[in-house]
């Protein structure tokens, strides 16, 4: 995460006309667009807005638990249609980071089936946990792994442990829930580094370069925008209620990082934190287009 002594911007104010340039917004999740399963005031109209005047949007998570069907089916509950390939997810930014650096290798991977699933269809073969072949792993891929057991915890710690590349989607320790926190894939690799010593070699997610990287190639391709004229990153805002992660993300990417006020972090947070937004909204319905 990069240190930004800038000084906070006015709230609701682009003094230097940084959205003029936008042309795709990387959008955050619940806090940003939704609570649980509830718009925030004047998300959905927003979202309408972003499309009618010429520009598109993503959303951007760093939940591995889930693939983008998931969060189709509860964005068409909400009203939303929605194309899978206008999600992105860690998960799959991990998938082809394993692509570009350790094509053909067989993966350890801590993950449910919805995860596990995503891998094979990719071409990764996967060391099973339930025989003995999770000692030919070469790889080892650690995500929120929702189907956790005690004996997974012993495989990747002995494979880790073993000194493996190792690689985490991404890096939340807990996951908000309609009811409070669970624990998250941090919460794992801290089990991990108490018994094997190690911290991931790369984690992908937000607030990391490797999500960002995915993020650009995903745009280019849909909006055929390669090359020469591929999408700059200051063509892409990213959008989100945590300094941590979805902020430092934009910084770390070079996007226009927007933080909107409608989930957990404050301007008193903003003023405290190392990573500073370029602009600061209070929702997302502010955000002028």
């Amino acid at each position: 995460m990069k240190m930004d002594d800038r000084m906070l911007p006015e709230i609701g104010t682009d003094p230097d006309g940084k959205l003029k340039k936008v042309r795709v917004f990387a959008l955050d999740m619940d806090g940003t667009v939704y609570l649980d399963e509830t718009w925030i005031e004047g998300a959905r109209d927003w979202l309408d807005r972003i499309e009618k005047s010429g520009r598109t949007y993503y959303f951007l998570t760093n939940n591995s638990s889930k693939d983008p069907h998931s969060y189709v089916d509860k964005l068409h509950r909400m009203g939303l249609k929605i194309p899978e390939d206008r999600i992105v997810t860690s998960g799959q930014a991990a998938i082809w980071y394993l692509q570009q650096h350790y094509a053909g290798r067989k993966v350890f991977l801590l993950g449910n089936p919805i995860l596990q699933r995503e891998f094979r269809e990719a071409g990764i073969e996967l060391a099973e946990t339930e025989s003995e072949e999770w000692k030919q792993a070469e790889v080892v891929v650690t995500g929120f792994d929702t189907s956790l057991t005690y004996r997974k915890m012993c495989c990747v710690c002995d494979l880790v442990r073993a000194g493996l590349p190792y690689i985490a989607t991404h890096p939340d320790f807990n996951c908000p829930t309609a009811t409070g926190f669970v624990p998250d894939i941090g919460s794992i690799q801290a089990f991990i580094k108490a018994s094997a010593f190690r911290d991931p070699d790369i984690i992908i997610g937000k607030p990391n370069k490797g999500i960002d990287d995915y993020l650009l190639m995903r745009i280019g391709e849909t909006v055929g925008r390669q090359g020469a004229d591929a999408i700059r990153p200051d063509e892409v805002a990213m959008v989100g209620d945590r300094l941590y992660t979805d902020i430092a993300a934009g910084v770390n990417g070079g996007f226009t990082s927007i933080l909107v006020l409608s989930g957990e972090a404050t301007m008193e947070d903003a003023g405290k934190s190392d990573v500073k937004p370029d602009l600061i909204y209070r929702a997302v319905k502010d955000i002028p287009l």
